[in-house]
């Protein structure tokens, strides 16, 4: 098996895949390859790190659509951790945030946590 050109940090049961700082039609096959290799290692959760990605095409976002399918199809459950503005308003306009789910950073998807945190609830109990 050739070596991945994206590293990947395995983190539990969760693969978090470091991707390039531009994912084009020069390269989304690439990375199409190495996200698709990881499913088959079989993560319970598939965290492409995006954090320092400062572009996607339309090619880098098809591969994103066709890995998060295959995800899905094997019961893997596929998250993107991205803090550019420019990747999140084309996943936004394109509703891909709609599809796979879109978080601050690789710590918040690795738990889950969408948006800020909020305030927690006061657990005041009376007596």
């Amino acid at each position: 098996m050739p070596a991945r050109r994206h590293p990947v940090l395995w983190i539990d049961r969760a693969a978090v895949v470091s991707a390039p700082a531009e994912i084009d039609a020069r390269n989304s096959g690439d990375v199409l390859t190495c996200l698709l290799s990881v499913i088959g290692e079989g993560p319970a959760t598939l965290i492409v790190d995006m954090t320092a990605t400062a572009f996607c095409d339309s090619a880098g976002l098809n591969s994103l659509v066709q890995a998060f399918r295959r995800a899905g199809a094997s019961g893997i459950e596929m998250r993107l951790a991205v803090c550019g503005p420019v990747v999140r308003r084309i996943l936004e306009i394109t509703a891909i945030d709609q599809l796979i789910g879109v978080y601050p950073g690789v710590p918040a998807s690795l738990i889950g946590r969408l948006g800020p945190p909020e305030a927690e609830p006061s657990s005041k109990t009376s007596g």
